[in-house]
C-alpha cells in the first residue's frame, strides 16, 4: 500500500496490526518493525538491554519518516514564502493615491 507523501511504503497490513494489537497512533510505514519489537519485548520481560536491534531499526525507521516530513514542511514553507514575496511585489503600486484623502 502506497501512503501519499511518503517514500515508504506500508508493508505490515491492517490484519497484521490488528492481530498484534498495534495501537493506532503507531501504524504508520514503521509497524512492520514494531511488530517484532513488540513480540521480542513480550519474550524477553522487557529488559531494556534485550532486543536493541529490533529497537534501533524501529527507531531509525521512526527517525527517517519525521525527517522526511521535516523537509516536507520545509519546502511547502519556501514556496508559501516565494509567494508572499511575488505578491508584495506586485502590490506596490497603491490602489487609493495618497492626494487623494488630503
Amino acid at each position: 500500500m502506497e501512503v501519499p507523501g511518503s517514500s515508504k511504503k506500508m508493508i505490515a497490513t491492517q490484519e497484521e496490526m490488528v492481530e498484534s494489537r498495534i495501537p493506532i497512533a503507531y501504524r504508520d510505514q514503521c509497524a512492520h518493525l514494531l511488530i517484532p519489537l513488540n513480540k521480542c519485548r513480550q519474550a524477553e520481560f522487557y529488559l531494556p538491554w534485550k532486543c536493541e536491534i529490533e529497537r534501533h531499526s524501529y527507531e531509525k525507521c521512526e527517525y527517517e519518516l519525521v525527517m522526511e516530513r521535516m523537509l516536507q514542511m520545509q519546502k511547502i514553507r519556501e514556496e508559501e514564502a516565494k509567494l508572499k514575496q511575488a505578491g508584495k511585489q506586485g502590490a506596490s503600486i497603491p490602489l487609493i493615491p495618497k492626494t487623494a484623502n488630503a
